[in-house]
């Protein structure tokens, strides 16, 4: 399998414009070095190690919303936050929608 990194672009209204973001931002990265270096470090084969941050990516929405652990609870804060500090109907709207977003992501995980 070939790890390419995200380069494309998108609307700004597009429904997954943040998580594509997030692609974008994190697949500049390439992730191999440091699997190579966890591999030979705890024996574990680098195919192995792949699957399992796959698998643990995919679980992870699950955990959120089970534990809604403080990088999630701050991200949404931080939407607040800011639409307050703002004071507009537009900065409120954009917050709205971040929080939809991140919302609709956590459920992801729950739908069969």
């Amino acid at each position: 399998m070939q790890l390419e990194p995200y380069t494309d672009t998108w609307d700004a209204q597009d429904p997954h414009a943040n998580f594509k973001a997030d692609v974008a931002h994190y697949t500049i990265v390439d992730p191999l070095p440091t699997l190579e270096g966890l591999s030979r470090a705890t024996g574990v084969p680098v195919p192995c190690l792949v699957r399992y941050v796959l698998v643990k990516y995919a679980a992870s929405n699950a955990e959120a919303l089970m534990a809604m652990g403080p990088l999630v609870l701050r991200q949404m804060q931080d939407r607040i936050d800011a639409a307050e500090s703002a004071g507009t109907t537009e900065a409120r709207l954009q917050a709205y929608e971040a929080l939809r977003q991140i919302v609709s992501w956590l459920q992801t995980g729950m739908q069969p």
